[in-house]
C-alpha cells in the first residue's frame, strides 16, 4: 500500500517568498507533491478551486484575506483540511483556527518531522471534523426548529391560560401554510375528513373517511 506522503497534493500559503521556497524543499523531500503556492488568502481560494490540493499550508497573516477567513471559506465552498503555518504559539489562536475548520498547525520554521506529523494527523482528522461540523450544524437547525415550535404552543407558559390572540392565530397559520407537505393530512372534522392515524399492514393504501 502506498503512502499517504507520496500521493498526497499540497498547496503552500504564505506572503513570504523564503518561506514558501523553504517548505516547497522540505515537502519535496519527504515526497510529497506541491501543485501550487500562493502569497495571500483570496489567491489561495482561487488556487484550490482550480487545484483541488489534498491539503492547504496556511500562513495565518497575510495582506487582503488572512490565513483564517481564507480557512473558512475554502470550508464551506471546497471543503479542504488546512493546517496553519504560523509565527506565535497561542491558546486563543488555536481556538480562533479551530472554529474556521483548521486540522492543525506548525511553528515556523517548521522541521521536517513537524511539518509531516502535521499533514498526516490533518489528512486522517479531516473528515472526522467535517462529520463534527455537520452534526453541530444540524442540531443548530433543530434548535432554530424547535425555538420556532415554542413560539406555537397554545398556552400561556405562565399563566397556563388558551392563547387567543389574533397575532398568535396568524402565528400559527403561517407556520401551517409554510409547512403544509410536512404535517400532511391534518383537516378537522368541520371541513368533512379526518386523518387516519391507525397503521396499515405494507402495501396497503391508507386514506382518509369522511366524517359522520
Amino acid at each position: 500500500m502506498t503512502s499517504p506522503k507520496h500521493t498526497a497534493k499540497l498547496l503552500i500559503v504564505d506572503d513570504d517568498a523564503l518561506v514558501r521556497i523553504m517548505v516547497r524543499g522540505t515537502l519535496e523531500k519527504l515526497g510529497y507533491k506541491v501543485v501550487g503556492e500562493a502569497a495571500d488568502g483570496e489567491e489561495a481560494c482561487r488556487m484550490t478551486e482550480e487545484l483541488r490540493p489534498d491539503l492547504v499550508l496556511m500562513d495565518i497573516h497575510m495582506e487582503n484575506v488572512d490565513g483564517v477567513e481564507a480557512t473558512r471559506r475554502i470550508n464551506a465552498q471546497w471543503p479542504t483540511p488546512v493546517v496553519l503555518l504560523t509565527a506565535y504559539e497561542s491558546t486563543a489562536l488555536v481556538e480562533w483556527a479551530s472554529e474556521a475548520g483548521v486540522v492543525g498547525y506548525v511553528i515556523k520554521p517548521p522541521t521536517s518531522r513537524e511539518l509531516e506529523r502535521a499533514i498526516m494527523i490533518g489528512l486522517a482528522r479531516f473528515p472526522h471534523g467535517q462529520d463534527f461540523r455537520r452534526i453541530k450544524e444540524e442540531l443548530a437547525a433543530v434548535k432554530l426548529e424547535v425555538e420556532g415550535l415554542r413560539a406555537l404552543l397554545p398556552i400561556c407558559s405562565a399563566c397556563r391560560s388558551p392563547r387567543t390572540e389574533e397575532s398568535y392565530l396568524a402565528t400559527v397559520r403561517r407556520y401551517v401554510d409554510e409547512h403544509a407537505a410536512e404535517l400532511g393530512a391534518c383537516r378537522c372534522s368541520k371541513c368533512g375528513v379526518e386523518p387516519v392515524v391507525v397503521r396499515s399492514p405494507p402495501n396497503r393504501r391508507v386514506g382518509a373517511r369522511r366524517a359522520e
